[in-house]
C-alpha cells in the first residue's frame, strides 16, 4: 500500500513540527506538554524520541539543541551522578523512592524539579545515548559526537554502575522491579555509541550482552517478554525491544508471540493502551502506542497495518494537537472521572504523541531514504 500524503496528512504533519518548535525552549529543552502542570518540564526520554522526530524529517538544527542541552544538564549534574554510582557500587541503595540518584524531568534551565515524583529511572539516560548515535547516522556529522563525549562518558559509567538496580519504569510507576523496556534502552543506548568509542568497545560490548543475556533469563514467560521482572504481564513499551533498541530482531518468535498479545490484550481497533490493568484516566487509549505499533508493522512488512495505524492517529488530532490518550475505548471507566477531578483534562498537545506520528509518516514516506538506514 502506497502512504498517499493527502492534504489531512500534510497538515498533520505541519501542525506536529510547529507544536514541537513552539514547545522548544531557548535552551534546547522541549516541554512535555504545555497543557498539563505536571508536564510543564523536560526529560530526556521524551525529549529523545521528539529529537530523533525532528531529524527523521530533516529538523536536525532543533534536535541538536535538545542533545546539547542533556549534554549541559549531565555536566552541571556530573557531582550527583558521581555520587550515585559509588552508593550503587557499595550497594547502598535503599530503595526506589531515593533522591541520591539523577532525576528524570528536570525544567528548561536544567535544574531538577523539587518534589515527590517517580524520580529515579535509567530509560531516559540509555534512550538519550541513542539519540544522539541516531543524530549523528542522520547528519553524517560524526566530529559532532566529540562534543558529546563528556556527557557520553559519564552517562555510559552512570547505566554500568545502575543498570541492575530497581527503578521506575518508562510510564513512572513500579519502582521496586526492573523493566525489559528500561533494560532495552540501556542495551540501545550504549549499543549505539559503542562504534563512536573505540577504547570502550570491548567493555560496552560485554556490558550489551550481559544485559541481553539478563533480559533472556529473567524476562520470558510462556514464551513471550513480561512487563516486569517478577510481573506476567504484557506493556505495550516492550515494543522497544525490537524498535527502536534492536535488543531482540522483530521476527524472534518470542517478540512476535509478545506483539500477538499486545494485539490481543490492549489493541482496540487502531487504539492501543498501556497495559491490562492501566487506571490512568480510565486507562485510555495512547496515540504514540499506536504509532509505536505501525511502526513495528512497517519494518515488519506489514505496510497496510501501518497505514491504518497513522490514519487512526489522523483522526485524534484537534486544535490543540494530540493529547496523550484518548477515552474512546477505556479499561478502567470509572477511574477516569476520579482523575479528572483530581488533575482536570489528559494532557494536551503531548510532544511525544506528535514525535512518535512523525516516526511513523517517515518510515511509511522512506525518509530518509532506505539506503541511508542500517
Amino acid at each position: 500500500m502506497t502512504l498517499m500524503i493527502s492534504k489531512n496528512t500534510a497538515d498533520c504533519v505541519r501542525h506536529s513540527v510547529d507544536i514541537i518548535r513552539q514547545n522548544q525552549a531557548g535552551t534546547g529543552a522541549y516541554i512535555a506538554s504545555p497543557g498539563f502542570v505536571h508536564y510543564r518540564y523536560a526529560w530526556f526520554r521524551d525529549g529523545t524520541f521528539t529529537a530523533y522526530a525532528m531529524d527523521r524529517i530533516g529538523e536536525h538544527e532543533s534536535a541538536r539543541r535538545f542533545y546539547q542541552w542533556c549534554h549541559d544538564v549531565l555536566m552541571k549534574q556530573e557531582p550527583k551522578a558521581r555520587r550515585a554510582m559509588e552508593a550503587a557500587r557499595r550497594g547502598e541503595w535503599d530503595g526506589h523512592e531515593n533522591d541520591v540518584f539523577l532525576h528524570t524531568r528536570y525544567t528548561v534551565d536544567g535544574e531538577e524539579v523539587p518534589g515527590k515524583w517517580g524520580n529515579f529511572q535509567l530509560d531516559g539516560y540509555g534512550t538519550w545515548l541513542w539519540g544522539v548515535a541516531e543524530h549523528v547516522r542522520l547528519t553524517g556529522q560524526t566530529a559532532w559526537i566529540d562534543q558529546m563525549r563528556p556527557g557520553i562518558e559519564l552517562t555510559l559509567d552512570y547505566l554500568e554502575a545502575c543498570w541492575r538496580l530497581p527503578n521506575y519504569d518508562c510510564w513512572e510507576e513500579h519502582g521496586d522491579r526492573i523493566h525489559p523496556a528500561t533494560l532495552a534502552a540501556v542495551y540501545g543506548g550504549c549499543r549505539a555509541v559503542q562504534p563512536y568509542l573505540p577504547d570502550r568497545s570491548a567493555a560496552l560490548g560485554a556490558l550489551c550482552e550481559e544485559i541481553r543475556l539478563y533480559l533472556l533469563k529473567n524476562g520470558i514467560e510462556q514464551g513471550r517478554f513480561v512487563k516486569s521482572i517478577g510481573n506476567p504481564a504484557v506493556d505495550a513499551s516492550l515494543l522497544w525491544l525490537s524498535l527502536p533498541f534492536g535488543m531482540v530482531a522483530i521476527d524472534d518468535p518470542v517478540m512476535t508471540n509478545t506483539v500477538h498479545q499486545i494485539e490481543r490484550l490492549l489493541q482496540n481497533g487502531c487504539g492501543v493502551h498501556r497495559y491490562p490493568q492501566d487506571v490512568y484516566y480510565g486507562g485510555g487509549q495512547w496515540p504514540l502506542l499506536s504509532a509505536w505499533l505501525g511502526w513495528y508493522y512497517a519494518r515488519a512488512g506489514k505496510r497496510p497495518k501501518a497505514v491504518e495505524m497513522l490514519r487512526w492517529v489522523e483522526s485524534k488530532f484537534g486544535g490543540e494537537g494530540l493529547p496523550e490518550q484518548v477515552q474512546d475505548v477505556l479499561l478502567a471507566p470509572a477511574a477516569y472521572q476520579e482523575w479528572l477531578s483530581k488533575e482536570g483534562p489528559p494532557a494536551v498537545p503531548l510532544l511525544w504523541s506528535h514525535a512518535m506520528y512523525l516516526v511513523l509518516y517517515a518510515e511509511l514516506v522512506q525518509w530518509p531514504p532506505l539506503s541511508e538506514k542500517r
